[in-house]
This record gives structure tokens, sequence and C-alpha cells, in this order.
């Protein structure tokens, strides 16, 4: 069976696959996004315990295989009661992985901003809060749009190991056809393909915000 006629007669399964890919890398970085943000300001606390927590959380979720995090998190938390299913497993484990390298990826924004206009907005008797929610984090966000963009590519990519949970992404699947098919390599192709139309779509689409962004500063 060819690669086209394998594409046409198991769409099903392919499109079923891509939906819990895209599924899973959205709400990955969704709330990876929104938990960066929190575990970037924890870090540039001025309370040794939260800086101290922060960084643990940064360092370990890092410094350790996303594999290993998802089967403490699907298989070792239910020796303490929790217990998930497989989407909800890797929508965990997706997100505190992508929090880890958003929150590094927004402290670095937020540490961008120029002092003064910090400086300038204390002065005019606005609050600390008020500052960072009005004039930081706008503009911290601004300036790092295109590295979220591409931790949402990386998300897209690395999300295929949700298989090994029972998951019914692109790679399962594709394992799955090649046991129906006993092809070992069309099914892969395939999903192999998928994978990078997506991505290069997306990394095109980003270039163009960047460009756009770009020109606005010029402006």
């Amino acid at each position: 069976m060819n690669i086209f006629d394998m594409a046409y007669e198991y769409r099903n399964f392919f499109f079923a696959g891509l939906k819990y890919t895209l599924l899973l890398a959205v709400l990955g970085v969704f709330f990876g996004f929104v938990l960066g943000i929190i575990v970037a300001l924890l870090r540039m606390s001025k309370w040794r315990v939260l800086r101290f927590i922060s960084t643990a959380w940064v360092e370990f979720l890092r410094g350790t295989p996303m594999l290993v995090q998802l089967f403490l998190i699907h298989y070792g938390l239910t020796e303490l009661g929790l217990e998930f299913t497989p989407i909800q497993s890797g929508a965990i484990t997706l997100t505190i992985n992508s929090s880890a390298y958003l929150a590094e990826i927004f402290r670095a924004g937020i540490q961008g901003v120029d002092r003064g206009q910090v400086e300038a907005a204390r002065s005019l008797g606005m609050k600390q809060g008020m500052t960072m929610r009005y004039i930081v984090l706008p503009q911290a966000l601004k300036n790092v749009l295109p590295a979220i963009g591409n931790e949402f590519i990386t998300i897209i990519k690395e999300s295929s190991i949700v298989s090994m949970i029972g998951v019914a992404d692109l790679f399962f699947q594709a394992k799955t056809i090649t046991t129906i098919t006993y092809e070992g390599l069309t099914p892969y192709v395939i999903i192999a393909l998928m994978y990078f139309v997506l991505t290069f779509t997306l990394s095109k689409l980003l270039g163009i915000l960047e460009r756009r962004l770009s020109t606005d500063d010029h402006r």
C-alpha cells in the first residue's frame, strides 16, 4: 500500500490523532502560559522561600525527562490516591513542563523592560502591582511572544509521549495502523509529514507576527 492510499484509507485514524495532538498542545501552552507567569513572578519575589520553591520547580522540570514526569503523574500519584485519565495526565504533564520553560522566558522578558519606565510609573504614584500589570507585563509579553510560539511548536512535537499511557494521538494512531496493516514505515512517514506541516506552518505564522511587531516598534 502506497503512502497516498494509506493516508486516505486510514484518514479517520490520522485525523482523530491530530485532534488529540492539537488539543494537548493547546492545553499545555495555555495553562503553561498562566502557570509560567506565576512562577516567573515568584522567582523575582523578595521572599527567599518563594524564590527557592519556584527555582526548584523550574530546575527540576527542566532537568528531568518529560516521560519520567508523565509516568510520575499518571502512575506514581495513584499511590497517593490521585488518579487521572490519560488525557488529564498528558495535559498536566505538558502544562507543568511548559511552565518551567515559559517561566524563564517571561522572567527574561520582564527583566528586559527598561527600568526607567518602572521608576517613572512609581513616581506617578502607581503601586508595584499596578506597575507590573499595566507597564511591565504588556511590554514583556510582546517581547517574548515569538519565544512563546516556539514553545508551542516544541510542545506539539513532544506531545507524542502521551501515546505511552494510551492517549490516541498521532503517534498512537500510527502504531495502531502498523498493527493492522503490518506496514512498519508508511504510517510513521505520514505522521512525520503531518507534524512537519503543523510546525512549519506555525513557524511561518510566527515569523509574520514577529515582523509585524518589529514594524510597529519602529513606527
